[in-house]
């Protein structure tokens, strides 16, 4: 639950069915950078097994479908996310708090690398439509979103 309340400003907190990633404010199939199914992103708008790209696993995020604890990519603890398996304040990679998306565990707003608003997720501290990165159809947990973030990011 307190993972919920903390993600609730950045998206809805419980997710259900399926959810697309689209680049910038498309709404084209083509252009469908992801998708969020049961706990499992895959590229674009595929559903095959090889199109996975990474499967969570209760606040962890795995590499493709693995399940070995050295394929967790990161977890999710306190709105922080931390590098694979760490608990070190160190490997924290990105903090999420208030529609935000921080740099490591900065509060700063020079360290503010998205703000997401209504579903859309806009470059650093911006909210023109010219700036929107990508756009999510639907609603998203945390660790849907981490993985979401570096699955579009990094393309995992």
């Amino acid at each position: 639950m307190v993972k919920a309340l903390l993600f609730a400003s950045l998206l809805l907190a419980s997710a259900s069915g399926e959810v697309k990633v689209y680049k910038g404010t498309s709404r084209y199939n083509s252009d469908i950078l992801c998708t969020v199914r049961d706990g499992t992103v895959y590229k674009g708008r595929s559903n095959y097994l090889s199109d996975i790209l990474c499967t969570i696993r209760g606040n962890e995020v795995y590499k493709g479908r693995s399940n070995y604890r050295s394929d967790v990519l990161c977890t999710v603890r306190d709105g922080k996310v931390y590098r694979g398996t760490s608990h070190y304040n160190s490997d924290i990679l990105l903090t999420v708090r208030d529609g935000k998306v921080y740099k490591g565990t900065s509060n700063y707003n020079s360290d503010i690398l998205a703000t997401v608003r209504d579903g859309a997720v806009y470059d650093g501290r911006s909210n023109y439509r010219s700036d929107i990165r990508f756009t999510i159809d639907g609603n998203l947990t945390l660790e849907e979103f981490a993985a979401v973030w570096y699955s579009v990011m990094y393309g995992w």
